[in-house]
């Protein structure tokens, strides 16, 4: 189980450190991103562009 917190913790630090670069390519402006304000925050839900990772993922995961 700690072995999976690692991995997690380690998966959110790369894609917040990918952030920038994602969003100059065009992930996290896909149709089926929310985005919203709520208690004086913005709140982003990407949906869509977490599918489409999950999917290149796995398609790679499949080729290798």
């Amino acid at each position: 189980m700690l072995r999976w917190l690692i991995v997690v913790l380690l998966a959110l630090v790369l894609v917040q450190g990918l952030t920038g670069w994602l969003r100059k390519i065009g992930l996290g402006r896909l149709p089926g991103d929310l985005r919203f304000r709520a208690f004086g925050r913005y709140w982003e839900l990407p949906i869509a562009t977490a599918l489409l990772l999950s999917w290149i993922a796995a398609l790679l995961q499949h080729l290798l």
